[in-house]
């Protein structure tokens, strides 16, 4: 944890967001408790105009992103700073500053050393943590022969790279606060990916953690035995069996017991319900998990309570609807278990429209009474019994 103070810090961050000569860029994204903001995500950087250098902000509104440049003297990084955001992001030259703001309004700050090339293309072109040339990427199918990432691979690429960026820094500001152990290779921290499929994202949190010294031991579960030979295959070829395997179970099922970090990117429907429900009973620390398809709840939805129904009549309007419900109740439950929880937009989405994450540390922290009448209420009036609910035996709320 910082020992400074949250102003302190913007001022640091500000200092340095004014150093627009070794400036890569900056990304404002979660919402602070009880803080409404102007957008889901920014996205700030240095661009090179005809008329010299200008600050590019751009803003999500979760489909699209709309962007507006500024003279550096004139870009409104200090009141953006101020405007509710949980977590910034600011990559310079020389490394780069992530801050997480607690709900008590305290300053959690993760710094790293490794340098960066500013790029100030007016096509945005971000400095990428995956070398498409790393071998892994190759042998997953992201990268041709020659190194290069295929067209039909790249929104991939940049989700698990999006993914990636999220990772590092949680992970480093739940080391800090003691939530998570320190890892060493004498005892490494496990991590699951729990419907990895191809392992894409699986193969780059093992190779990415690796290469920045942090000790882990990597497991990718997916029901599919063919995945697995594949996978475990890739695994040897890359001379990283020792410390990436992979096994084809169920998630529900799986025999592995628990870990300290769980990850699951687009698992199907329920699929996403089983991957929080064994993180929870197998006592993970931590939770990153994307979401995919919401027909669970959407199928619940018979009959929507006064007024809700002019919203139901349209079925476009009830996916949508399906969907908020769907992560608001998973983001909830995992309250109730004593995980702070955040619900932010991981990828643009450009990238896909299954954007969203829910990022949980686990806190054991007692269960707010409101969370759990807002849960019982929501559940009440819609008539519904979310996949999730089902899956925690130890729940005990009604």
């Amino acid at each position: 944890m910082s020992d400074q103070s949250l102003e302190e810090t913007f001022t640091e961050f500000e200092s340095l967001f004014a150093q627009t000569t070794s400036l890569v860029r900056v990304v404002l994204s979660g919402r602070r408790r009880n803080m409404q903001t102007p957008n889901e995500r920014i996205d700030i950087r240095p661009v090179a105009l005809k008329d010299g250098l200008a600050i590019q902000v751009s803003h999500s509104d979760g489909r699209q992103m709309t962007s507006k440049n500024y003279a550096p003297a004139d870009a409104p990084f200090a009141q953006l700073l101020r405007a509710g955001y949980a977590n910034v992001l600011l990559e310079h030259t020389q490394g780069s500053l992530a801050l997480r703001i607690t709900k008590k309004g305290e300053a959690l700050v993760h710094r790293e050393s490794t340098q960066r090339e500013q790029d100030l293309s007016h096509d945005r072109t971000k400095s990428r943590l995956l070398d498409a040339s790393d071998p892994f990427l190759v042998a997953v199918g992201i990268s041709d022969a020659k190194g290069h990432v295929k067209p039909s691979k790249m929104d991939k690429y940049k989700q698990v790279e999006e993914f990636l960026r999220l990772l590092m820094p949680t992970l480093t500001s739940a080391i800090s606060a003691g939530h998570i152990h320190k890892p060493s290779e004498s005892n490494p921290l496990t991590i699951v990916d729990l419907g990895c499929g191809h392992a894409y994202l699986t193969f780059a949190a093992h190779q990415y953690l690796r290469s920045q010294g942090v000790a882990v031991k990597v497991i990718g579960i997916d029901v599919r035995g063919a995945a697995r030979d594949r996978n475990n295959e890739i695994a040897r070829q890359l001379g990283i069996e020792r410390t990436i395997e992979f096994r084809a179970e169920e998630i529900a099922d799986t025999t592995l017991k628990s870990a300290d970090i769980s990850i699951a990117l687009h698992a199907c429907d329920t699929a996403t319900d089983d991957a929080i429900a064994w993180a929870v009973n197998g006592g993970a620390k931590l939770l990153l998990i994307a979401p995919c398809c919401h027909h669970d709840i959407q199928k619940q939805i018979d009959s929507a309570p006064e007024p809700w129904g002019a919203l139901t009549k349209f079925g476009l309007m009830k996916e949508r609807l399906g969907d908020l419900l769907t992560d608001s109740l998973r983001a909830q439950l995992l309250r109730i278990v004593g995980y702070r929880v955040e619900v932010i937009e991981f990828v643009g989405g450009e990238h896909t429209p299954r954007n969203l994450m829910i990022r949980a540390i686990k806190t054991d922290a007692k269960p707010d009474k409101l969370d759990i009448d807002r849960y019982l209420e929501i559940t009440s009036q819609w008539g519904l019994t979310p996949a999730l609910e089902k899956k925690l035996p130890t729940l005990n709320i009604r």
